[in-house]
This record gives structure tokens, sequence and C-alpha cells, in this order.
């Protein structure tokens, strides 16, 4: 008889198709934003559905014929969905060309219940097994930019899991899309988001005239006098030149005041992933200490005021010197912010980042509340002109970056509750997303167990994660 640990080996795909619109487009090609060109990899969730009566009476064939044939409905909509990246001759940029090349759809079955995998808000190894990961050969015009893969557990539960190229889709565009495929699925039957959806619009002509409008002395920051000036991307600089004055000087086995092995550390591999359940509760409760003398309606989102918190518990856990510059970024929907703003139902990406930089000694020093005031100061900073010079900064070849613990990055998705996208039937017990190109990202998520609560999935180093959790909880309770 096999083991539990054993039996999590044990996934076995069965079928794998590729899915093609239902409604051939005419091939042509789509000029990508440099927004779109940031991070054309594939970017993986996972959807559990627990055991029910109605899916134990349904075989695996039938949910996954369902899957397939809504599939081939919405990409005819959602066309570049079943295209590929490809390199313009003429500048040698990514493009994408709508060729109906197709997504992959899998089949799988494991003999292991949801129930053994524990707590699904926490990252588990287990769940990169419920995801199709296609080989990358190095071209882009080979690689699918949707996979999905259905799996059925022992228990009669699902899991559907999908892999979306970024370079297709930001957070709302990759929600719309699944919305789109999830209602046109007739498993059992809608009970999930069921409201009407806008014409996707695939076109980035808004974001691409910005890109030709935008004067080169934008670029970077270059001219002091702009308004133009890109904060995210003159403190990821600083950062950079911080990091940089820190390998030019170790000595005595240390580097910038860390020993040598912590800076090794700062590894993709070697972050934990961690999931923080804020109740509603607690997140008035620290809104509350913040706002003392305040009455009535408290004059921040909770999205501020966790992330205010969120940045001053994480520096705090580093253990950093007070002259070392930290820096808080934190996504921003640019849909609304632009002038005149995006089409309802721009399916690209859309976000950029606003910036936030100061001393350790002074985030230490700083208020909650003159922090959220910092953070709704950066919001309104992300204007036409500052995206369009964002874009701009862009065409600056792209490097990896080096470990920058220094830097803590927020993304938002509270807007998006993914676990009421009904795949199969009812909402999904949780959404999980795997491991981000940037590890240490905070993730911001609606959680699917209390109405406006936050689930805060962030990437720690092992050494920070307990004073980290003592810091981040402290004045929650």
């Amino acid at each position: 008889m096999a083991t539990q640990h054993e039996n999590y080996s044990l996934v076995s795909i069965t079928k794998r198709v590729s899915v093609y619109p239902k409604s051939s487009s005419p091939q042509q090609l789509l000029s990508l934003s440099n927004l779109d060109r940031q991070c054309p990899i594939l970017m993986y969730l996972v959807f559990f559905y627990n055991p029910s009566h109605a899916l134990k009476n349904l075989s695996i064939n039938t949910v996954f014929s369902s899957l397939k044939s809504s599939l081939e409905e919405t990409l005819s909509a959602w066309y570049p969905v079943a295209g590929r990246l490809t390199l313009n001759p003429s500048d040698g940029k990514l493009d994408l060309w709508c060729n109906n090349g197709g997504a992959i759809l899998v089949e799988a079955v494991t003999q292991v219940k949801i129930s053994e995998l524990g707590d699904l808000s926490e990252y588990n190894e287990f769940h990169e097994k419920l995801v199709f990961k296609p080989s990358f050969n190095g071209n882009f015009s080979d690689m699918p930019l949707l996979v999905a893969q259905v799996t059925r557990f022992g228990c009669g539960g699902y899991s559907v899991g999908v892999g979306t190229s970024h370079s297709l889709f930001d957070g709302p565009a990759v929600f719309d899309f699944l919305r789109a495929w999830a209602s046109n699925t007739t498993v059992i039957g809608s009970t999930g988001l069921d409201h009407q959806q806008h014409k996707p619009v695939h076109d980035r002509g808004t974001l691409l005239a910005c890109m030709r409008s935008q004067p080169a002395s934008a670029k970077l920051g270059k001219n002091p006098n702009s308004v133009s000036r890109v904060a995210a991307i003159d403190h990821l600089y600083l950062l950079i030149k911080q990091a940089a004055r820190d390998w030019n000087h170790v000595s005595d086995g240390k580097l910038g005041g860390q020993k040598l092995s912590h800076t090794g550390s700062s590894n993709q591999d070697n972050y934990v992933l961690k999931t923080f359940h804020l109740s509603v509760s607690m997140i008035e409760s620290l809104k509350r200490k913040i706002f003392r003398e305040k009455r009535g309606s408290l004059p921040c989102s909770s999205f501020e005021v966790v992330a205010a918190h969120l940045w001053k518990a994480r520096t705090k856990a580093l253990g950093l010197r007070k002259e070392r510059m930290v820096c808080l970024q934190f996504a921003v929907d640019t849909r609304t912010k632009m002038v005149p703003p995006l089409p309802q139902g721009f399916s690209g990406n859309a976000y950029v980042l606003a910036s936030i930089a100061l001393t350790a000694g002074e985030l230490e020093e700083e208020s909650h509340e003159s922090l959220i005031e910092r953070i709704k100061e950066a919001k309104n900073s992300v204007t036409t002109d500052y995206v369009c010079a964002y874009m701009e900064a862009l065409e600056a070849p792209q490097t990896s970056l080096p470990p920058l613990k220094e830097l803590t990055l927020v993304s938002d998705w509270t807007r998006m509750p993914f676990h009421k996208v009904n795949f199969l039937h009812g909402e999904a017990a949780f959404v999980s997303p795997l491991v981000p190109p940037i590890t240490q990202v905070a993730y911001f998520m609606h959680s699917p167990t209390e109405s406006r609560s936050i689930d805060v999935r962030i990437g720690l180093l092992p050494q920070t994660l307990t004073a980290f959790s003592h810091h981040f909880l402290t004045n929650m309770q």
C-alpha cells in the first residue's frame, strides 16, 4: 500500500490535446506595448474544488470535454490567447502573432485527497504537479500562451491549474478571460460570477501611441524639471547602486553589514512562501489604532493600511542598518489613470509600479498615518505622463535584478475574486498562485472565507520568518 508521501508523486496525465478557436480569426500581428514585454513567461494559478455530490457523479472525461468545448468557444473572442509570441524582424522586440496556434489542455488523475494537502492557502510543492509546464527551448514562437490541466483527486474533488503568458494579460485581464471561459462551461450549471462582461479589446493602440509620443528627455527621468520622472525606475536604480557599493566593499566576510551567507540566501530558491489571513476585524483593529482620534469612516483603504504596515514589518524583520535605503513599490492599474482612459475590456498589461523610498531609520520612525499619505501620493503620481515615461524607460536593455532585500513589492489582487470563477460547481475552496518570478512579492488576495478579508501571500527569507510574523501580526489582534 502506497504511503501518503508516495501518493504525492502520483499525478498521472491521461490526455493532452491542443484546443483551437471554434471560429478562427484571420491571422494578424498584434503589436505589444513595453508593459507586455517585461515578463514573457507563464504565470500559474491552481483552482481547488472540494468533492461534492454533484462532482462525484461526474466522470473526468465529462469534465474534460466540457472544459475543452467551452475553451474553444472562448478562444473565438479571445483569439490572441491561441497565438504565439514572435520577434518583430524590424526591431527585434516581442510581438504577438495571432495564428490560431492553439492552447494546451491536459487531463490528469491522482489518488491523493484534497484534504491530505492540508491548508490550501499555504503553498505546497505538490501544487506544482497540478499544472502543465511545457518545455521551453528558448524559442517563444513554440511556446503556447495558455496551458491548463484538470486533475481529479481520489476524493472526487478537482483542481484546474491554469498557466497564462504575462505578455498576454495582467491580473484583471486574466480574471476577465477566466470568467469568460467559466461562463461558457456547462459541467453542472453556472453558479459563480455571471454579470455581464465587456467585449475584450486586444489592441494596445492607446499605450503604443503613448510610447511614440514620449520625448526622449523623459527617459529614466533625465530631465529634473519634468513632471514625468519615473520614481519606480529612479528608486530601483538607486537600490542597485547601493547593492553595487556593497559588493565593492566586501571585507571581513561581511557585505553591507550583513554576513555573506545571508546574501546568498536572497536567491529565489531559498525564500519561504507564507500566507497570512487578515480578517476584517484584524484590519479594522489596525485602522483604529492608527487613527485613534478619527470618528466615522476612516480615511484610508484596506490596501493602504496593510501595505504600510507590511513595509514596516518586513524592513524591521530584516534588521537593516538605519542608513540603508529601503523602498516600497506597488502595482497601480492605469486603466482609469490614463487620459483618455483605456477602453473597457482592455485585455493587455496596464500596470506600472508606484514607489516610495526612505532610509530604514526614517521608515522605523515614520508613523503609519504618514506612510499611508505617502502611499496615496504615490498612487496619485501615476498620470498619463508617468505611464508614458515608464514605458519609455523600459526601452532600455532589460536584465535580471540582483537580490534586493531592501525592496518590498506589493501586488493587489483584492478586486479579483478568483475563487468565484466557477469552472465546475460552486466557488473554488481556494485559488493558489504558484511561485512568482520575484518570490518576495506580497500578493494581497481576496479571501474566499470572509468578504473584505485579505490573504497576504509573501516570500520571506527563512531567517526573517519568525520576526516578520511577530511584527506583522502585532497591532492586529
